[in-house]
């Protein structure tokens, strides 16, 4: 173990203030009402975060009618929900807690008031994903633009639109990327509505500053977190763009590229908003087996949000 390597781990990384929050909802029904209690959805999107919940007693559903005993609480993810969906559960007479993370309620009033003072509402996101899915699902069928990516943009017939154009956005996207498609929409719609804030999360943005310091300094760059968390592929995504081709993302489903490792003589770590920190020491122990580790902490920024929990569960 002659080989030395020196790993730059990026702060701020891991957890946001809207996942601990989700989190804590979830294990605060537990405790308060018993197992099992039933969540909509990932609660957020980590792998061992769900199964972790799993073994306190959460039941993780897709849609409302998988739902077995109606008597049990039911917790919408941190991603938010169409309107559809609380409506369904008081339907049903469900016991519901929303677990939507603060600054995706945000977006979702946005589009809300937008809609309801006659603007066109256009969304930057992307299709499918859970919270693209909730902000449309906040107004009437059609009556959101998504859009995906520059070319979707340059592509919306101004023609078709009569009305004052707004856009909200997605609030994981890359901010470099997002940047580009607003510049497209406001050449096309120089009177375009913006957010008064913007809508790509605190935690987001600093994560992927902190990547953009670190990147272009290592030989390889890694990302903690699972395959459907958005965040984190733009986090590997950022780093590629900023001078580390070999960035990835670390899900533990596969070996570690050790191999690769080993040549490297400086590495970076960071980990998905929706990541335990545990993973990203479980990684570092594993690297240690194969070389001497020296680490270095790069801090962007000291994160100190924190958002209140429902009031049933004071």
């Amino acid at each position: 173990m002659d080989k030395e390597l020196k790993i730059l781990l990026a702060s701020p990384r891991g957890f946001c203030a809207g996942v601990d929050r989700a989190i804590e909802i979830v294990r605060k029904t537990l405790t308060k009402f018993g197992s099992p209690v039933y969540v909509r959805h990932e609660i957020v999107h980590n792998t061992q975060v769900v199964e972790n919940l799993k073994k306190l007693g959460a039941i993780f559903v897709e849609e409302l009618n998988e739902i077995k005993d109606r008597s049990r609480p039911v917790i919408f993810s941190a991603h938010g929900v169409p309107k559809s969906v609380p409506k369904e559960a008081s339907s049903k007479k469900m016991f519901y807690i929303d677990a939507t993370c603060p600054l995706v309620t945000k977006v979702h009033r946005e589009a809300e008031i937008l809609y309801k003072n006659g603007y066109e509402v256009i969304l930057v996101g992307h299709k499918d994903h859970p919270e693209v899915l909730g902000t449309m699902g906040q107004l009437p069928k059609n009556s959101i633009k998504l859009i995906e990516t520059v070319k979707d943009a340059e592509n919306i017939n101004n023609n078709e639109i009569k009305k004052s154009v707004a856009y909200v956005t997605q609030t994981t996207l890359s901010v470099d990327d997002t940047k580009e498609i607003i510049d497209v929409l406001k050449a096309k719609f120089p009177n375009i509505k913006q957010p008064i804030k913007k809508d790509i999360c605190y935690a987001t943005t600093n994560r992927q500053e902190t990547v953009k310091k670190i990147a272009p300094l290592c030989d390889m760059f890694f990302v903690v977190g699972s395959e459907n968390s958005s965040n984190s592929q733009r986090l590997v995504e950022v780093a590629k763009k900023s001078g580390c081709i070999k960035s990835e993302l670390i899900t533990f489903n596969e070996k570690l590229p050790i191999d690769s490792i080993v040549k490297c003589n400086k590495i970076g770590i960071t980990s998905g908003a929706s990541a335990p920190e545990q993973l990203v020491q479980n990684l570092i122990f594993e690297i240690k087996k194969y070389c001497e580790v020296s680490m270095e902490e790069i801090v962007f920024t000291k994160e100190n949000v924190t958002f209140k929990l429902p009031k049933s569960l004071n």
